[in-house]
């Protein structure tokens, strides 16, 4: 028999390697470094969005401001990072340090965090806007030196996700740090009654995720070399996504960074192909979602058998 914590790892590597499989047979010139490098572009500001929603779906909460507040970030970096580079590095930990506060805000007053992460999407929104009206802005030079780099034998994008899965592992599942907030997600009486503080706990998880946040914006914007108040809106449903994908749960804390970043691959795979088939992107929504849906059914199944 299988473990558990297998089987939700093994079946978002599972999809992973048969879209990967298909994508070769299909289009065998896929198969080399350049190939790469195109199928899985931006797969590093999708695995940061992921890996920033899986600490909040952590906690137990769900952010619904992920895709506007990276797109927030995006347009600090454009344009105040570039122009004047104090006041941008501190208007984004400005922005990390507000998403700590939302936090403790949720916790203290008992809020519900889908109600107010979806009117700070609007917030976000709105401060994007009044930074970048219109399409435009720049990537700092060694923003875009980093992400266009071409490191021997594996692309960059390949090789980052694989360091932000291990960093968010090690973080997340091997720090005493990690433990805590899983506990807050899994059972915040306990913690209460052990003497650490729900608030301040929360408030950190928070602010974790918008330091990963940050970095996607960040990313985003060395990749596209500008940005857009609506730059990274779809980041929203796809970090939920990834994160269901890779064997998270929206209840007791459990998650798993290195499934999660599995996941971000899995759909920007999924999308990457389709638009190197010059296909419509509206079939890119569809067929992220069917994977979803497969593998979601996948691991229903598992679990049934599991329980007879």
């Amino acid at each position: 028999m299988i473990p558990r914590i297998d089987i939700r790892l093994l079946l978002p590597v599972l999809s992973l390697a048969l879209l990967l499989a298909a994508v070769f047979w299909l289009q065998p010139r896929a198969m080399s470094y350049l190939g790469l490098n195109l199928l899985f572009n931006l797969a590093v500001p999708v695995a940061l969005a992921t890996v920033a929603q899986m600490i909040v779906i952590m906690v137990g909460d769900i952010d619904l401001s992920m895709g506007a507040f990276v797109s927030f970030v995006a347009c600090v970096t454009a344009t105040l990072v570039v122009d004047t580079p104090a006041l941008g590095y501190l208007a984004l930990v400005a922005a990390i340090l507000g998403y700590a506060a939302l936090g403790a805000l949720i916790q203290a007053r008992r809020l519900p965090a889908i109600v107010v992460t979806l009117g700070m999407s609007f917030a976000w929104g709105g401060l994007a806007v009044l930074l970048l009206p219109s399409p435009g802005g720049s990537a700092p030079g060694w923003l875009r030196a980093l992400m266009t780099a071409k490191p021997p034998l594996v692309p960059m994008a390949v090789l980052a996700s694989v360091a932000i899965a291990l960093v968010t592992h090690l973080v997340v599942m091997r720090s005493a740090f990690g433990v805590l907030l899983r506990g807050l997600g899994g059972n915040e009486r306990s913690l209460g009654k052990a003497g650490w503080s729900p608030v301040l706990l929360r408030a950190a998880a928070y602010g974790l995720a918008g330091i990963f946040a940050v970095l996607a914006g960040m990313t985003l914007v060395g990749l596209s070399t500008a940005a857009d108040a609506n730059i990274a809106l779809r980041y929203t449903l796809l970090s939920i996504a990834g994160v269901i994908l890779g064997g998270g749960e929206f209840t007791g804390g459990r998650v798993s960074p290195v499934g999660a970043v599995v996941g971000a691959l899995t759909l920007t795979l999924a999308g990457s192909f389709l638009s190197f088939l010059r296909l419509s992107p509206d079939w890119q929504i569809g067929a992220q979602g069917a994977i979803l849906i497969v593998v979601l059914a996948a691991r229903l199944l598992f679990a049934r058998r599991r329980a007879r």
